[in-house]
């Protein structure tokens, strides 16, 4: 049985290919038509799936979406009548994107498809949002049975769900709905640090350590957060319709002023709200997890939805030791909700048990790396290359490629790395990545100023190969996908006599042997490299240790600031031009693009 999941509509639409309970593929749609956070149909990620999988439409079993259009549609025009004449400007501006877009799914899918040459009409089925994104957490999760909690900012009704995953089924034991959120609160504090709703989380949750929780009180007055997990806010003052947050006089108030425009520096204010709401939703996640944990009676627990990608309070969930394992879908988000949509349907509609191998331990996933997408194989490497007009080196023997490639990056070189199968997800895990050499004590704001396009104080991740992680951070388990922070391990950290009080002079200061993936609270986003799941990149790293003495390599997605991440050889070559890097490597080919490896201060 094929079955085709697709998320769209909201944010990082989606598709994925599940045949006979396998996962062939998963694809955002960003990454084809490169429009970042593409929320409309993702053809060109269902073409792509397709294509992986060997199918033609027409060879479809079912498709999946991933979520109820008239449960979404009902939820907006409740939300609206309770307004009354307020929600009228909203009414008219929803309702044509309603008709036109979530109550007419069944009809675009159909269209989409015969556009890229179905002759017959496809099966089509619905899921429910927060089981889409519970199917995701669970369901490729190495556990026969765990807690399963899903948070994001709003599905059908839900925003939240604490449920029970046991071999192929799930239950689902208790939600929380619209308007309580706590997805929805914290992007509205995005916005109001000035970054953009869906986007800039990440940048929230970086700046959050450089602030002082001194708006935990004003954020207590309008979110009333239980002992059980639950929560109620105040929607009279946070309202979720009122367009624009400067319209929330309340917040203004107890915020010290209006939202910061993106064009003006981050202030002390900024940096203090961001600590304030990041320290809200680890309790509030601590204490959903300790309800998890008293209802179904687990030791694993999964995580899913947008809420998810806060690799720091996954990691204080990970030490508090409320479950023994925590495993996070790496695309927990919406684009992850397709995959879930499609799982749901072969496990929980028809019945297919699931299929496991191994031991149940965080490696024993069925994600493959999440390295789902698309690869270019060898003739068409060859054939593009053929036509550039650069200086490029094709290696047969891949222990020297690597070799040449580290020694780059131990003088300094910032190299683009497109290899094998396109990463399904937001973190690049050594298949369109940048990579740096993270002892470098300036590499981290060049690339952030000059290469990546964004905020200085946006911290990056350590790759680290997983028999030397122990050893330079304090971890016990791997972290394949990215989505825990850990401390640097003593040994490795470095003391700091004088704390600047000037958020560019602090980002700047050394806090370890690899200051480039050291954040200012001493913790760092560290991916595990395994030689099963990513052996070119583990290679890499190995020759770089081999040189260096240094198993680790700093790891951001290959992408400049709004964009997506790279997807064809043409777009790394585009991007790594844009971005001024040293050197380009695509498979075992080697593209010089002219610059030498002088700007970074190297040991």
């Amino acid at each position: 049985m094929r079955v085709l999941g697709v998320s769209c509509d909201y944010h990082d639409a989606a598709a994925a290919l599940v045949v006979d309970g396998e996962i062939v593929a998963a694809a955002e749609g960003e990454r084809f038509s490169r429009l970042k956070h593409d929320s409309s149909l993702p053809v060109g990620a269902i073409a792509s799936c397709l294509a992986v999988g060997g199918l033609e439409p027409d060879d479809l079993d079912a498709v999946v979406f991933h979520e109820k259009p008239f449960a979404v549609a009902s939820r907006v025009l409740t939300t609206r009548q309770r307004q009354g004449l307020r929600g009228v400007p909203g009414f008219v501006r929803d309702i044509p994107v309603l008709l036109s877009t979530n109550l007419f799914i069944g009809y675009r899918l159909e269209r989409a498809l015969r556009s890229l040459g179905a002759t017959r009409p496809p099966s089509i089925f619905y899921g429910e949002h927060h089981l889409s994104h519970a199917s995701a957490a669970f369901l490729p999760s190495p556990f026969e049975d765990a807690a399963i909690i899903t948070i994001d900012g709003v599905g059908e009704w839900a925003t939240s769900t604490i449920a029970h995953g046991v071999q192929n089924r799930i239950d689902v034991l208790g939600e929380q709905r619209f308007p309580h959120s706590l997805g929805l609160l914290y992007s509205l504090v995005t916005a109001w640090c000035g970054f953009q709703p869906n986007d800039g989380e990440y940048k929230l949750m970086g700046l959050a350590p450089f602030g002082e929780p001194s708006y935990t009180d004003a954020l207590d007055r309008v979110v009333e957060l239980d002992e059980d997990g639950s929560f109620r806010i105040d929607t009279s003052a946070v309202r979720w319709w009122a367009g624009q947050p400067s319209k929330m006089r309340r917040l203004v108030e107890l915020f010290d002023g209006p939202p910061r425009q993106p064009d003006e520096p981050v202030s002390r204010r900024d940096a203090d709200l961001a600590r304030s709401v990041q320290d809200l939703v680890e309790r509030a996640v601590l204490r959903i997890a300790e309800r998890a944990h008293d209802l179904t009676g687990e030791s694993a627990v999964c995580l899913g939805g947008g809420v998810a990608l806060n690799c720091v309070a996954n990691g204080r969930l990970l030490r508090e030791g409320v479950f023994d394992q925590v495993w996070v879908q790496p695309s927990p988000g919406d684009a992850g909700s397709a995959l879930g949509a499609a799982l749901w349907y072969w496990h929980q509609e028809t019945g297919h048990r699931r299929k496991r191998s191994g031991p149940p331990t965080p490696q024993a996933d069925t994600m493959q790396g999440s390295a789902l997408g698309p690869s270019f194989d060898g003739d068409e490497l060859v054939d593009w290359v053929a036509g550039l007009d650069v200086p490029v080196t094709t290696y047969e023997d891949r222990d020297e490629l690597a070799g040449v490639v580290a020694d780059r990056l131990a003088d300094g070189a910032v190299v683009g790395w497109f290899e094998g199968r396109m990463e399904f997800g937001p973190r690049a895990l050594g298949h369109r990545s940048i990579l740096a050499d993270p002892r470098s004590p300036t590499v981290q704001r060049d690339i952030n100023m000059r290469v990546k396009g964004r905020e200085s104080f946006r911290p990056f991740a350590p790759a680290v190969l997983w028999e030397h992680a122990t050893d330079w951070f304090e971890m016990d388990r791997p972290s394949p996908y990215m989505l825990f922070t850990f401390q640097v391990a003593a040994d490795h950290r470095r003391a700091v006599e004088a704390e600047p009080e000037d958020l560019v002079e602090r980002v700047n200061v050394p806090r370890s042997d690899i200051p480039a993936c050291t954040h200012v609270d001493g913790s760092a986003r560290v991916q595990t490299v395994h030689r099963e799941t990513a052996p070119e990149f583990h290679r890499l790293i190995s020759a770089f240790e081999a040189r260096t003495g240094c198993p680790i390599l700093l790891n951001t997605s290959f992408n400049r600031a709004g964009e997506p991440i790279v997807c064809t050889p043409e777009d790394s070559l585009a991007s790594a031009r844009q971005a001024g890097l040293d050197l380009l490597v695509v498979g075992n080919h080697v593209l010089d693009l002219g610059r030498q490896g002088d700007r970074a201060d190297t040991p």
